[in-house]
């Protein structure tokens, strides 16, 4: 198979920051930032589904165990994700936020190979709706000749059993359906800030993964936001980076702003408390995060903890 991917300029625009120059609470423009939101796990983390991976597309036809061949892939159309990409047996195809695509490089490696099986790129063919263009390969550390398309190394995940699952969409914040263009097939509708409700802790805020945002009860947001959380805390309770508030669904928009941390890092807060996500929460609905310590708690549209008594 010939070697080929679609090569992509990449663009960097620079974003005024906000300086904080008003008490916290005090109604503030929103942020000119990023609208990404800090990872949610770990490097290398590649977990396992939780409850709430395990809640798409599943009703297609029961496909053969994943053979070590991809054949003539195909798109799949899934209600809640759209376009994906599927191999000869209608099993989808992933990609991991931790490889790189310029140029192919897959960083998953021993168990995380036999959680996310590489898919093999020997016999990979172009089916209807994929761009032949867009396919290539990249060789593992192994020797062995992996998939790409777009550049993204693809994968297959060993809890899709039936053809159409996407039960590793989400997984970990880090892994995704492939869409025809390479890029992460996700809800269109999905906000980089949201609530969802909850079956036990009510309306809660959400990441644009899906992924349950926190709030750590050590920080403080008066008369301006402080985080506590520092050095090897982050490593477990990654910081929200700045969404812009136009990117955001059902959040309050008082004291709604960034701060800038001791390491230069922007932050988000809700109601000027600065939020995080949690390394242990592996798919979309968990909420692992809930409680620990005494002193982590999901957020509410409003900034509150569920479960706590507000400072």
């Amino acid at each position: 198979m010939k070697t080929s991917w679609r090569t992509a300029s990449l663009v960097a625009s620079a974003a005024a920051v906000l300086s904080l120059t008003t008490a916290c609470g005090q109604d503030a423009p929103p942020p000119a930032s990023s609208q990404n939101v800090g990872a949610t796990a770990a490097a290398g983390d590649y977990g396992n589904a939780g409850s709430g991976g395990d809640k798409a597309g599943g009703g297609g036809q029961a496909a053969a165990s994943p053979s070590n061949t991809a054949g003539e892939l195909n798109v799949s159309t899934n209600a809640e994700l759209g376009k994906v990409v599927t191999d000869n047996l209608g099993l989808t195809l992933y990609r991991f936020d931790q490889d790189t695509a310029e140029p192919p490089k897959s960083n998953c490696e021993g168990d995380c190979a036999k959680t996310w099986p590489p898919v093999p790129a020997d016999d990979a063919s172009a089916g209807e709706g994929i761009d032949k263009s867009l396919l290539g390969e990249v060789t593992r550390t192994d020797g062995t000749k992996q998939l790409t398309v777009a550049g993204w190394p693809a994968y297959r995940y060993v809890k899709d059993v039936n053809a159409g699952d996407v039960k590793g969409q989400g997984v970990g914040g880090k892994w995704y359906a492939l869409n025809p263009e390479g890029k992460k097939a996700q809800a269109a509708d999905q906000a980089g800030l949201s609530t969802r409700q909850d079956p036990d802790l009510g309306e809660i805020v959400v990441d644009k993964n899906g992924m349950t945002v926190y709030r750590f009860m050590k920080d403080e947001a008066w008369p301006k936001p402080v985080s506590a959380c520092t050095g090897a805390c982050l490593e477990k309770w990654p910081v929200v980076s700045p969404v812009d508030f136009k990117d955001t669904k059902g959040i309050q928009k008082k004291g709604y702003m960034t701060f800038t941390r001791p390491d230069g890092a922007e932050q988000q807060t809700i109601n000027c408390w600065p939020i995080y996500t949690f390394a242990g929460d592996k798919a979309p609905g968990d909420t692992n995060g809930q409680g620990v310590g005494g002193t982590w708690y999901a957020v509410r549209p409003d900034g509150k903890p569920v479960g706590a008594s507000e400072k």
